[in-house]
């Protein structure tokens, strides 16, 4: 199939969206039981406690480092068999830090860490997989179905942490990563379900390269904006449980902030696609940076429980906002031949630029203090900003293929991708 004979079936678009959802609630139920338990069982393993936050660190990094291999893998493979694979690689990377776990083995650990990194990379391509088969009208709103499954991960990922961290008693939390393992084999069964044919054989030409693809004003904004709202996401609410504990708060009381901020991320999704296809795709971005602002701001005012709670709910909503409406730029940067390497350049700058800040919270807390990790967002906030304004004076071009229907930034005039696309 190339780009000129694309054909768009909603019907399906819908329930591949569906699916994908799903398998986005089983792979987020997973990750926040490692954000949980992976540094509790990294003091419990590490030969130093200044090692104890490596685990999610390591997950992180294998996230970014398989990223863009594993967009060319689908390219080659498929969607379904891609995502099938590296369910499975979680659910093994699961097992790995179950066994560690017994073992007390900190190296072992690390592994099923990494492994697990390279589940949540191809979780990160669901919302893209979601676009495949959508027209451009539903696109917006299929990523951010996708994107509501992170609402049920919200709700259920503590509670799984809860009654499985003495499932395999005396052994704590041993329990818990055996049952990340049997999430991730579910997700694993549920994605045989998806329905994404390939775009194109494997041998066939790519389009562009990727060079010219990214060098496209929109992609540059596109690429930045998501790596900015998910940087930014990451770094505030990696320093949060510490600065919240130096403040005399409980580790309850951050946890219940924390799943406020959860659901802050994904509930809105459930009409962000909607604000997209009547505001555009730059202004719900903008609207997501200044969402980020308030929450530095919330930071700033003062260190009471009510403070850290409005500010990781701004968070939450800023990184909502900011994340799908990057996303929903990029699709419109690329031919559906093309897809697989855009979409790989763009995640890989993402969870590198996530590792980055995860791995920079604690120092910046330690040096600065919680003021200072706020003061920090600010700047990166208005670089975003910035780059939204200048993409307002580079239109977007015509599509190559006159009528192939990508998304309503490819429309014929310079307000094209700013206005709701028709139905």
């Amino acid at each position: 199939m190339t780009a000129e004979d694309t054909v768009f079936d909603d019907s399906k678009a819908r329930r591949n969206a569906v699916i994908l959802a799903s398998a986005q609630a089983l792979y987020g139920a997973t990750l926040t039981a490692v954000v949980v338990t992976s540094g509790l069982v990294g003091a419990q393993l590490a030969p130093s406690p200044s090692w104890a936050t490596l685990p999610m660190s390591l997950t992180i990094v294998g996230t970014a480092l398989t990223t863009f291999p594993i967009s060319l893998l689908m390219r080659r493979v498929g969607r379904r068999a891609g995502f099938v694979a590296c369910a499975l690689l979680g659910a093994a990377g699961a097992l790995i830090g179950m066994v560690a776990i017994f073992q007390r083995s900190f190296g072992l650990f690390l592994a099923g860490c990494l492994l697990v990194g390279i589940y949540q990379a191809s979780a990160s391509y669901y919302r893209f997989a979601a676009a495949d088969t959508a027209s451009p009208a539903f696109r917006p709103k299929a990523i951010s179905w996708v994107m509501t499954g992170g609402i049920v991960a919200a709700l259920i990922g503590t509670l799984i942490v809860m009654y499985t961290v003495d499932l395999l008693a005396p052994v704590t939390f041993a329990g818990t990563w055996a049952a990340m393992a049997l999430l991730a084999v579910i997700g694993a069964v549920l994605l045989l379900a998806v329905d994404i044919p390939l775009t194109e054989k494997h041998d066939a030409p790519s389009g562009r390269p990727l060079g010219v693809i990214a060098r496209q004003p929109r992609y540059i904004v596109a690429a930045l904006t998501a790596m900015l709202a998910y940087g930014i996401m990451m770094l505030v609410m990696t320093a949060t449980p510490v600065a919240m504990l130096g403040c005399g708060f409980s580790v309850k009381d951050s946890s219940w902030v924390i799943q406020w901020h959860a659901l802050a991320m994904f509930v809105p999704s459930f009409f962000t696609g909607s604000l997209i296809n009547r505001f555009g795709a730059e202004k719900i971005s903008a609207l997501g940076m200044l969402l980020l602002v308030g929450a530095a701001v919330s930071g700033l005012m003062g260190i009471h429980f009510e403070n850290f709670a409005a500010g990781l709910i701004l968070l939450g909503l800023g990184w909502n906002f900011g994340f799908i409406g990057g996303t929903a730029l990029l699709t419109d940067t690329y031919e559906p031949e093309e897809r697989n390497k855009a979409q790989g350049l763009n995640d890989f700058l993402v969870f590198a630029t996530t590792a980055l800040t995860s791995l920079s919270a604690g120092k910046l807390l330690a040096w600065f203090g919680w003021s200072g990790v706020n003061y920090a967002v600010l700047p990166m906030v208005v670089l975003a900003l910035v780059m939204i304004a200048w993409l307002a004076r580079h239109p977007a071009p015509l599509p190559r293929h006159p009528g192939e229907g990508r998304g309503p930034a490819l429309g014929a005039d310079k307000n094209a991708g700013s206005r709701p696309s028709p139905g």
